[in-house]
């Protein structure tokens, strides 16, 4: 199976580098070929265009910053739909729009090939130890063909269903992470000017009914001051709006969303689009003039468990 992989960011990189470091064909490309330089030095092919990485792969993966970006990619005149035909494969491991998604599978589709969505959920340091969860939307036997490559990526797989609906669980759980990352802020806050030892609140709320994954994971960058979750700004607003007009569209009364969005906007009008996410908490702390700090905690998270080689969980829709 020859696989391709365009879109080498903070997530993409460390996904195509699980491909590669498990044994598969890796053609790769990004509008900076410096992101692919460790890739290819480790035997990946470079490909000069969209086009000619889908015609020289069986499986095309894109994972890509917007909906926008994808399309463009996709549509351009020596883009990956250009370069498709029977048989051959597109999974959009981008988090995006439902409609969106359809759509440009439909354009998949029309070239005889077969379309699946796989957006990750569970950050950079677990998708660089192989140890990410995949949601997986569209026919089951294309998800069974596209199984070898996703257990190489990921450890927990699930089949949500038809495709459009891994994109919809994506931007949920994307939703709950946020909201939980501006409440554990202001948890920290309220720690910090009730005179507690941060390291303390840290391990306190890790051994409650309070823990999560958020506060587990981002509360040590932020303690640290770092806030590097590799994960920016303006992604988190993208990422947060997905979810906020597909309620919309939905018609549903939501109340936190529209208030977590409005936040989110907030944190990157103080610090920029490309501040690492986790720097909402600064709101707070420049409001209180003080800093949510303590010693022992990382700069950046690593995965805490041992590297995967394959999945050891695979949850299927039946």
């Amino acid at each position: 199976m020859k696989l391709g992989f365009i879109g080498l960011g903070n997530v993409g990189s460390k996904l195509a580098a699980s491909l590669l470091r498990n044994g598969f064909d890796l053609t790769v490309r990004d509008l900076n070929k410096d992101a692919a330089k460790t890739l290819l030095e480790g035997g990946a092919h470079w490909a000069e265009s969209g086009k000619l990485l889908a015609e020289a792969v069986d499986i095309v993966i894109t994972c890509l910053p917007s909906p926008a970006i994808v399309a463009q990619v996709m549509e351009a005149e020596n883009g990956i739909i250009a370069g498709l035909s029977k048989g051959k494969m597109w999974i959009e491991m981008s988090t995006t729009d439902v409609a969106e998604v359809k759509r440009l599978a439909k354009l998949v589709e029309a070239k005889g090939a077969n379309a699946l969505e796989a957006p990750v959920s569970g950050g950079c340091h677990r998708a660089a130890s192989g140890n990410i969860a995949i949601f997986i939307g569209g026919e089951r036997a294309a998800f069974e063909r596209a199984l070898p490559a996703l257990t190489a990526i990921g450890r927990n797989i699930l089949h949500v269903g038809e495709l459009g609906s891994a994109s919809a669980l994506k931007v949920v759980t994307n939703y709950l992470a946020f909201v939980n990352l501006v409440s554990v802020g202001e948890a920290l806050t309220v720690c910090k000017l009730a005179g507690l030892d941060m390291a303390t609140a840290y391990e306190g709320i890790r051994i409650s009914s309070g823990n999560s994954f958020v506060h587990e994971t981002e509360s040590q960058v932020i303690l640290n001051g770092s806030y590097n979750i590799n994960f920016t700004m303006d992604l988190a607003i993208k990422d947060m709006k997905l979810f906020d007009d597909l309620a919309q569209a939905l018609d549903a009364p939501l109340e936190i969303s529209p208030l977590v969005l409005g936040i989110l906007r907030d944190g990157q009008e103080r610090y920029g689009a490309k501040a690492w996410s986790s720097m909402i908490v600064k709101r707070l702390e420049d409001a209180c003039n003080t800093n949510l700090r303590a010693p022992g905690f990382p700069e950046e998270l690593l995965d805490t468990e041992p590297e995967v080689k394959g999945s050891e969980v695979i949850i299927r829709r039946a």
